[in-house]
């Protein structure tokens, strides 16, 4: 059965690839890293109702289709029951909630990319960026709240609602985007133990091994301290993961032996968007990337081995 996870990555995909498609011109291609002011700030609002047409229709009918084929692949062999809340805030050491907040994130920043094109001002684009990231994603939860196998989670709708004001209040607060989510995995021994919910091959285990999961915070430095102080293309980032887990509960994997664990980072981090470029496709794969936290140096602490120094952590 299709993961969750994957219809939520794969449509925060879809919008940013319709965004980048809206913007892409023939001109465009012929204009590749050509130097440009790397912070633009718009005040002002002349909405292009074309675009903006074409970006709500079409979102539209991409989120609904994404919707209908999640309802009857995920939930269409189940009976509903009343709607209901389930407490799942212990599981998993709560990396899937940092999913969620990393989901949100960046489904609220393809939208407001979307907005700034249909001709809102910077921090519009950025408001309203928010409330389409928390309006898309709490359908998920609806969906689980009339579930029997489920149930609506409190905290993946904090989680998904805080992702999506991270993105606002950084432009509400400096007009531009200076802490960014991102994410890094790694293949682990725990899958192949409970392959059907760990996943099987690569692919599936990119998105529900939770052991070989790592969420960033990665910030701006340049931003923060005077010009001139820090490089632009280099950022300081902080990590959380956990390990030990092919249960839910820290009581299931006890039973089998596993003392499921935190762990905490602090490593650099590589800021794309200092690669300066008017190219819409070179744009393109900046935005895919820069999501990602490449391999790095960077120090972990977790209660079972304490400190560790990874010259490279994936």
């Amino acid at each position: 059965m299709c993961n969750k996870k994957t219809w939520l990555l794969g449509l925060w995909a879809i919008f940013w690839t319709l965004e980048v498609l809206a913007q892409a011109s023939p001109d465009s291609l012929q204009n590749a890293w050509q130097p440009k002011p790397r912070y633009h700030f718009q005040d002002t609002t002349q909405i292009k109702p074309k675009r903006l047409k074409t970006l709500l229709v079409g979102g539209s009918a991409v989120y609904i289709s994404a919707m209908t084929g999640l309802y009857f692949v995920w939930y269409g062999d189940e009976a509903t029951t009343k709607f209901h809340f389930f407490d799942d805030n212990q599981e998993w050491k709560q990396v899937d909630k940092i999913g969620h907040f990393y989901t949100a994130f960046n489904i609220s920043r393809a939208s407001a990319k979307g907005f700034k094109w249909a001709g809102m001002s910077n921090r519009k684009a950025h408001f309203w960026g928010m409330i389409t990231g928390i309006a898309l994603m709490t359908p998920i939860e609806i969906f689980d709240g009339f579930s029997p196998t489920y149930g609506a989670s409190w905290g993946d709708l904090v989680a998904n609602t805080s992702g999506a004001a991270l993105l606002y209040g950084q432009y509400a607060l400096w007009n531009e985007m200076r802490i960014q989510p991102k994410f890094s995995f790694h293949r682990t021994g725990f899958a192949p133990m409970r392959p059907q919910l760990l996943g099987k091959g690569l692919a599936q285990e990119f998105l529900k091994d939770y052991n070989g999961q790592t969420y960033w915070l990665s910030f701006d430095m340049d931003k923060f301290l005077p010009k001139r102080k820090f490089p632009k293309w280099l950022n300081l980032a902080v990590g959380y993961g956990a390990g030990n887990m092919i249960f839910a509960e820290d009581s299931e994997n006890l039973r089998v032996g596993l003392d499921s664990y935190r762990q905490y980072y602090l490593g650099i981090d590589f800021d794309l968007t200092a690669i300066r470029t008017q190219n819409k496709l070179v744009k393109a794969l900046i935005y895919l990337v820069d999501n990602i936290r490449f391999p790095a140096p960077a120090l972990e602490y977790n209660r079972i081995n304490g400190w560790r120094w990874h010259w490279l952590y994936f």
